[in-house]
């Protein structure tokens, strides 16, 4: 049985099936109303924008910090170098239920 659907969760746009664990940054939701495209096995469904009737249910596995980021500016000629970093705030997500 073929079933996923893009959804939008912030700020980004995913390609998710049910029993996936996507990571996304840190949210407290716990459902996605804003469904651009479903599929299950023959029937397609497009949102224009968003299909009103679809539903995607997760559960939040866990709330954790990222890897570093190291970002670094340099200036030639002028011996300005600045070194920074920081690290994302993540969220890991089980689908747990696509409704069409």
């Amino acid at each position: 049985m073929m079933k996923y659907a893009v959804i939008s969760l912030a700020g980004s746009q995913y390609l998710v099936e049910e029993g996936q664990i996507l990571t996304v940054p840190k949210t407290s939701q716990t459902s996605s109303d804003q469904i651009l495209l479903t599929v299950d096995n023959d029937r397609v469904k497009i949102g224009c924008p968003i299909v009103k009737e679809a539903k995607v249910d997760f559960e939040i596995l866990k709330n954790y910090q990222g890897p570093k980021i190291t970002t670094f500016r340099y200036k030639g000629k002028s011996r300005y170098r600045k070194t920074r970093g920081f690290r994302p705030q993540l969220t890991d997500l089980k689908i747990t239920k696509i409704t069409n």
